[in-house]
This record gives structure tokens, C-alpha cells and sequence, in this order.
């Protein structure tokens, strides 16, 4: 084995093809949907406890850090739901080649932030 060979262990300084950054980011919005499903969860059951709750639950919704944490979870899902329905195609045998796995990548990329925008603009 060749000990002389470059070791690079810093994140920071290496360069991500676009399907690489895809994969990782679809893994990261896995574990924020699984992460927020509890609060939303605690939301629901605050709303449909009373009619107060369910006042209180509508008033937070007017803050800002609430509109933060709704549009980061909706951020979340649109990203994963977009990047789900790329890993569907591939299953498929669509977009299976090195290119075609670039053009998905991007493709992801572009839609699932056009998608996060519109949410954005909706939630606000």
C-alpha cells in the first residue's frame, strides 16, 4: 500500500459534485421532518384541545420565529419530497448515467428552491 498518497480529511476544502450535495441534503431534510413532526404534533393537539388552545396556537403563528420554524419544516418537506421523486425516477432507470445524474442533481437543486420561495412568500 502506497503510504505516500495525499490525505485531504477537511471538509471545508473539498468540492461536492452536484448528486453528492443532493444525496446529503435529502438526508439532512429527513432528519429536520422527523425532528419538527414532533412539534407540529404538539401544535395539533394544543389546537384541537379547546377553542383557546386553538386561539393560542393561531396567535403564535403570527410571530416571526413561528413563521421561521413553518417555513424550515415546509423547506424540509418540499426538499425531500422533491429529492424522493428524483430517487423514484432513478429507480425507474431515468437519469441513471453520470450525466443524467448531474442534470437530475441540478434539477433538484433549481425546483426544490423555486418550491422553498414560493412557500416563503406564502407563509409570509
Amino acid at each position: 500500500m502506497n503510504k505516500n498518497r495525499p490525505v485531504n480529511l477537511d471538509i471545508s476544502t473539498i468540492k461536492l459534485p452536484a448528486a453528492a450535495l443532493v444525496s446529503i441534503l435529502h438526508r439532512i431534510s429527513g432528519v429536520v421532518l422527523f425532528a419538527v413532526v414532533a412539534l407540529l404534533l404538539c401544535m395539533l393537539d394544543a389546537s384541537l384541545e379547546s377553542e383557546q388552545g386553538f386561539a393560542d396556537v393561531a396567535a403564535a403563528f403570527n410571530s416571526v420565529p413561528a413563521k421561521l420554524v413553518l417555513w424550515a419544516a415546509l423547506a424540509a418537506l418540499i426538499y425531500h419530497l422533491v429529492a424522493g421523486i428524483r430517487h423514484l425516477l432513478m429507480d425507474l432507470g431515468i437519469g441513471e448515467s453520470l450525466e443524467g445524474g448531474r442534470r437530475g442533481a441540478v434539477t433538484v437543486l433549481v425546483v426544490a428552491v423555486i418550491l422553498i420561495l414560493l412557500a416563503g412568500v406564502w407563509v409570509w
